[in-house]
């Protein structure tokens, strides 16, 4: 939106903004901010910054905390869901250091720009595009609880399958028939449209949004193709506008991946391609599915670290109630064309060179996006330089049903870890590829998977609902 001081200080002038928001990400990937008023803004603090705590984000020891946040111009955009005419900014976490300051390496931001420079570096390209489709579930009503002596959860959306009796006016959804439905059973379009909107006024071009297949308030929508750091700043952003734009239509919107049991779960796939010079890298019309020697590679790359991404891919314990056969969700180490159950799908309508690309299908919106496609360009990298070929390596390509194999079939294909904790075992035997370069700090892994090892052992000691009902009156 602006790109110089001078330009953010007019739009303050011009719009009557009195605040000015800086958005910073915590280790989860969840935004934290800091607010002043829109008078004190100068030059001064785009060059020098706020100051924060660091230690409270989760990325560093109490004794070296002491951070500043230098906000970024290019993404200044005014808040929508602010009463009080406010600018927003995110940008980059610094270390308070002498003569200057130096990027904070474990900050999510100047991880994913890290790795926009190993790519450079490398030779192979200089620009990476993503495309994350990000499914969702509004409710019309949430709530849970987790005491000593009362445990559970209910929520509630009006088109259920559930409500067929007291909803009253017959519009409900059968249960996993709610892809692409239209009025009267989509009663969130104008919702939904009015999130696309604001995503279009912050600089976010989207594709379509739809109702997807869970009959209980699951939807989509699909930004365009953008660069990467772009992509993950506009993720971010993507979320925080779902959210506070359900709240005001009286919805409340949720990406967790498997919030309904026995319904669709959501995922966050993500399309890829790089280009050299402008040119696409992955084209070959000789190639299996249209795909260059270097996109095979890429996803080569992909499959042999599938278990050790799932930690940053999909790293919350719910995510693994999504990763299981059926539901179309991806379980099989593979690849190959228009196959939703493999890890990695060709899409066939991507036919023009510069279209032609794969998406990622196992990664969830619990991630944090700047530490998910970081690892997944770390990780297609080293495939790439190591020439990982998945053909070669048994990976596919697994043109058929993978779901309704025979048995015996089904035994010989390799599927993804299963939980949480198996992906974190993952992740502590295979993470060089994300600490080439210096990409990945070494200290933030072994932070990562400490805070989530802690994280499984407390969620591992809660007695679960379903545990009364298979083992009270044992």
């Amino acid at each position: 939106m602006a790109k110089t001081v001078q330009q953010i200080m007019d739009l303050i002038r011009e719009q009557d903004i009195k605040m000015v928001d800086f958005k910073m990400v915590d280790i989860h990937g969840q935004f934290r901010h800091v607010t002043i008023p829109a008078r004190d803004f100068n030059e001064e603090i785009m060059k020098n910054g706020v100051g924060f705590d660091a230690s409270n984000y989760g990325y560093a020891v109490v004794e070296k905390s002491d951070m500043v946040f230098i906000p970024d111009p290019d993404t200044a955009v005014i808040d929508p869901f602010c009463q009080i005419p406010t600018l927003s900014m995110t940008g980059n976490a610094m270390i308070i250091d002498s003569p200057a300051n130096r990027p904070l390496a474990q900050y999510p931001r100047n991880i994913v720009l890290a790795a926009e420079q190993y790519l450079k570096d490398s030779g192979i390209a200089d620009t990476m595009l993503i495309l994350p489709e990000f499914e969702f579930y509004l409710f019309n009503q949430v709530g849970w609880e987790v005491q000593a002596n009362a445990i559970g959860m209910h929520l509630d959306y009006n088109q259920a399958h559930w409500n067929s009796y007291t909803e009253g006016t017959g519009n409900i959804v059968p249960k996993q028939k709610n892809y692409h439905i239209a009025k009267p059973f989509d009663p969130t379009y104008e919702c939904r449209s009015e999130m696309v909107l604001l995503m279009e006024e912050a600089g976010i071009p989207v594709k379509y949004h739809h109702p997807e297949v869970g009959a209980s308030g699951q939807f989509e929508i699909e930004p365009k193709l953008g660069k990467m750091s772009a992509m993950a700043d506009a993720s971010m952003m993507i979320k925080y506008i779902i959210r506070n734009t359900a709240l005001k239509y009286g919805y409340s919107a949720t990406l967790m991946p498997k919030p309904v049991y026995g319904e669709a779960g959501s995922g966050m796939h993500v399309h890829m391609l790089l280009l050299k010079d402008g040119q696409p890298v992955f084209s070959d019309d000789n190639g299996y599915s249209h795909l260059s020697k270097e996109a095979h590679w890429f996803m080569g790359g992909l499959l042999k670290h599938i278990a050790s991404l799932c930690a940053l891919t999909n790293p919350s314990t719910n995510s693994f109630k999504r990763l299981v056969p059926g539901f179309e969700a991806p379980v099989t180490v593979g690849y190959a064309t228009s196959n939703r159950s493999a890890v990695i799908r060709i899409p066939a309508y991507a036919k023009t060179p510069a279209e032609r690309r794969f998406e990622l299908r196992n990664p969830d919106a619990t991630c944090n996006p700047y530490f998910c496609y970081a690892a997944i360009l770390m990780a297609g990298i080293d495939g790439i330089k190591n020439k990982i070929d998945p053909h070669e390596n048994g990976w596919g390509p697994y043109d058929m049903n993978l779901f309704n194999l025979p048995e015996e079939e089904k035994k010989k294909l390799k599927g993804l870890p299963t939980s949480l904790e198996q992906a974190l075992d993952a992740l502590e035997a295979d993470h060089d590829y994300l600490t080439a370069g210096g990409v990945f700090p070494e200290i933030l892994l072994k932070n990562f998977i400490k805070n989530k090892r802690a994280e499984c052992l407390q969620m591992s000691q809660i007695p679960h609902p379903a545990e009364f009902d298979r083992y009270y009156n044992l």
